[in-house]
């Protein structure tokens, strides 16, 4: 499509999806292209369909528009490279090239003949009626106030700094094929290629694909596994740091029976006889990671801290990340008060949710007892819970002294990306996500209102997190970032962690860690003192 025929298309669905009152303004030019993409008119009578990567051409045909457009006026905003359609007012007696066609009321003619043209009139402006001057909310202020609510969506220079001290520079991205195996993608590429489809391709799917995984017991009318990699009788899963090894201490499975599930965690399982997937890769296909990655590191390399201290978390420039940190421990029994005092502590309880768990739980009461106020005087907790636990997570919350001011959804995905329909967990339904609370203790001044720690940056992430599900109770890392990035240093702690979970900058508790290891040699100090008997592995990290 030309450029002078994609701007009269431009022009002529924007006249009929405001004037449909579809959608109102302030909208950015990305919603402004799905909201085009998804209207159901076809400017012009043309079966050109509009495509995501047609925002730059939309950009620049809105600001010619701005200056001159014949069905009305349109007032654009770009704060920060991002523009925005502040206002669109189309002209009151502008008719739309395909107006929406509406029911006739049925009514009874006997008792409205006396009426004489009345029904006639209403009903001829129910049929066909000239759309409705438009009604956006900025539609009635002047000038000088549109201004002021342009200057109030503008962000401010300390949020900017915030977005680019944390803005994730790696944008490599590689996306998968919906037709899963390389094979039904060249079927469905040669099926369009012969139907005469404009969206057909000749080159190769450069999206990433998945071979089947057949093996003597699997049966490939079954289907695909729900559980997928995560499945039990799965290597993959097998092979996850958080399981233990076998009870007969060998490293290599011996026969399996035949049957068409797999069995329970830690016995010999039964071989699953559904499809397995795994990812279909070799030499031809390219590098498995982006060309961008040396562009990303070379970013990385020149980076230059900023001169104002912004959102550089509890310790200002005095922050420092030490190797990961972990304490092997009944985490029922131990003496908290030799921890110290943390700025962010996340738990994943093992909560009673009354269903059969491959662990061990604890009651309502154990989690009302536990001793996190002891851990806080100031700071953030990160709760997760799911089912029933939604509810005691709320309650253990306010035990402890926190207030909940948040939540994250961590909807869950399968290994090949799509939103899992089988869950583990789940009374009524088949639970596909779980939540993370997001308390603060709780701290109020003289009115009343409560107080956060100032050195909290509020306002960079989404509370929804879109990952792939791994083996049993393992959360995804991408939450590790999000708390990260809300507190930058300080002290962390994570409770009933495993070793997977044990990153820099954290101390984890769990009771299948291994031996100890400290980098902090006065928390070193106070754990020998409070057990003589523990061995306690101190690093020599941190002049330890």
């Amino acid at each position: 499509m030309t450029d002078d025929h994609f701007t009269v298309v431009i022009s002529s669905a924007l006249r009929d999806v405001f004037a449909s009152g579809n959608i109102s303004t302030p909208i950015s030019t990305m919603d402004l292209l799905l909201a085009l993409i998804a209207f159901k008119a076809t400017p012009l009578g043309s079966q050109t369909l509009f495509r995501l990567t047609d925002s730059q051409r939309l950009e620049l045909v809105l600001e010619n528009l701005s200056s001159h457009w014949e069905h009305g006026t349109v007032t654009l905003s770009r704060d920060n490279g991002v523009l925005t359609i502040m206002d669109i007012h189309v002209n009151a007696n502008v008719d739309t090239a395909h107006p929406r066609k509406r029911k006739r009321v049925p009514v009874d003619e006997e008792a409205d003949s006396a009426t004489g043209d009345d029904l006639e009139e209403r009903t001829s402006r129910s049929i066909s009626r000239s759309p409705p001057p438009s009604t956006t909310p900025l539609g009635s202020l002047s000038k000088e106030l549109r201004e002021v609510y342009a200057i109030l969506q503008k962000s401010t220079a300390r949020g900017r700094l915030l977005a680019e001290r944390f803005h994730s520079v790696h944008g490599s991205f590689d996306p998968i094929c919906s037709h899963i195996t390389k094979e039904d993608c060249a079927k469905a590429r040669r099926d369009a290629s012969a139907a005469g489809s404009s969206q057909s391709t000749s080159h190769i799917c450069d999206r990433v694909h998945f071979r089947p995984l057949i093996r003597p017991h699997t049966d490939p009318s079954l289907g695909h596994c729900s559980y997928l990699n995560t499945c039990y009788s799965e290597p993959t899963y097998a092979q996850s740091p958080s399981i233990p090894s076998f009870p007969s201490g060998s490293a290599t499975r011996v026969s399996l029976p035949s049957g068409l599930g797999a069995g329970g965690r830690g016995k010999e399982k039964a071989p699953c006889r559904y499809l397995h997937f795994e990812v279909d890769w070799d030499e031809r296909d390219g590098p498995v990671t982006s060309a961008s990655d040396s562009g990303w590191k070379e970013k990385q390399r020149v980076r230059k801290p900023f001169k104002l201290e912004i959102g550089m978390g509890p310790d200002g420039k005095d922050m420092q990340v030490l190797p990961p940190q972990w304490i092997n421990c009944d985490l029922r029994r131990f003496d908290y008060s030799v921890l110290g005092k943390f700025h962010v502590i996340m738990a994943d309880p093992p909560w009673d949710i009354h269903m059969s768990l491959p662990y061990g739980t604890m009651t309502d009461d154990e989690m009302r007892a536990m001793p996190i106020p002891a851990l806080q005087d100031e700071g953030l907790l990160f709760l997760w819970v799911t089912g029933r636990a939604m509810e005691v997570g709320r309650e253990c919350l306010r035990v402890w002294g926190y207030t909940r001011v948040d939540e994250v959804v961590w909807v869950k995905t399968n290994q090949l990306q799509r939103v899992i329909r089988t869950g583990r967990t789940g009374h009524w339904l088949n639970h596909t996500k779980e939540h993370m609370l997001v308390g603060v203790k709780t701290h109020v001044d003289e009115a009343g209102n409560l107080k956060f720690p100032s050195w909290v940056n509020r306002g960079l992430d989404t509370d929804v997190i879109v990952s792939e599900v791994r083996e049993t109770s393992r959360k995804p890392d991408e939450v590790y970032g999000l708390i990260e990035r809300m507190c930058p240093g300080g002290r962390k702690v994570e409770i009933f962690g495993r070793k997977h979970n044990t990153r820099p900058g954290w101390l984890t508790l769990g009771n299948q860690l291994g031996p100890d290891q400290i980098y902090e040699q006065d928390l070193a100090a106070r754990i020998k003192t409070r057990y003589p008997e523990r061995q306690v592995g101190i690093s020599g990290a941190s002049g330890a």
